[in-house]
């Protein structure tokens, strides 16, 4: 049986490593979801939430001896890359940061699409890989190959984990923060269609009883699909429900006012 634990920490990075203490195992026997990236807060950092994330102990299951593979590569290469995102630490954090002369977008994307690769080619993938900017300033990376399945991982997890990686080593070539979607074979837009037709559809159903709707457990990541494909409808409100893992949104009549809480 999965032994899994779910913990937090200022930071991503150390709810992750709190987890793995507790459990007593490295990165690359774990299986990683972040649940919260938490919250800097307001002035003087009144308001801040922490990091939650969920972490799941496979080092026994030899089914997922691959998607091991990828995360200790991740994990090899995000040392010798990765930098910390943490104000607190100071010089240690300056010191990570690139020559201003070299700084800038097309360095940033280099940089995220030869971490990718490096990710890949470690464990035998030899997927191909398309960037592009889109209407929202993001840099979007997919990769496509036959064999690349496993870089998507149960629900997405493992390829959220190597986003998240993808991110930290983006930005260190920026000056101002870079989002960075890594998807495969546009595994992660065709999940966000679904969802939002979930959405669509049942804002319609609630619209014409005008009774609340409940959807079934989802991630943060998945709420939040939901919530922004609403965010606009008229006559509709959403808001989260339950504790995570069976955290839900709930679709509800508004008297004009969309009230959404995540």
């Amino acid at each position: 049986m999965d032994h899994v634990v779910e913990t937090t920490g200022k930071t991503v990075d150390q709810a992750v490593e709190n987890a793995l203490q507790e459990l007593n195992i490295s990165l690359t026997d774990a299986l990683i979801e972040i649940l919260d990236e938490g919250d800097k807060g307001g002035i003087f950092g009144f308001g801040r939430q922490p990091a939650r994330v969920r972490v799941t102990d496979i080092s026994g299951d030899d089914e997922r001896r691959r998607e091991r593979e990828l995360r200790r590569a991740a994990d090899d290469s995000a040392r010798r890359k990765k930098i910390s995102e943490d104000d607190d630490e100071g010089d240690d954090a300056e010191a990570w940061k690139m020559p201003a002369e070299e700084r800038g977008l097309e360095s940033a994307e280099n940089a995220a699409l030869d971490y990718v690769e490096a990710i890949l080619s470690g464990i035998g993938i030899h997927g191909r890989l398309e960037s592009y900017i889109d209407e929202e300033g993001s840099l979007e990376i997919d990769i496509s190959g036959n064999d690349c399945g496993v870089a998507i991982g149960r629900h997405g997890e493992t390829l959220d984990a190597i986003q998240y990686l993808t991110n930290i080593v983006a930005n260190r070539w920026m000056d101002d923060f870079l989002r960075v979607i890594v998807d495969v074979s546009g595994y992660r837009h065709r999940r966000e269609q679904r969802l939002s037709r979930i959405a669509n559809k049942t804002a319609e159903r609630v619209l014409a009883t005008g009774r609340e709707s409940k959807l079934k457990p989802m991630t943060p990541a998945e709420r939040r699909v939901i919530h922004m494909t609403l965010r606009d409808v008229e006559g509709i409100s959403t808001y989260s429900e339950g504790a995570d893992p069976r955290r839900y949104v709930v679709i509800a009549p508004s008297v004009g006012v969309e009230f959404i809480n995540d």
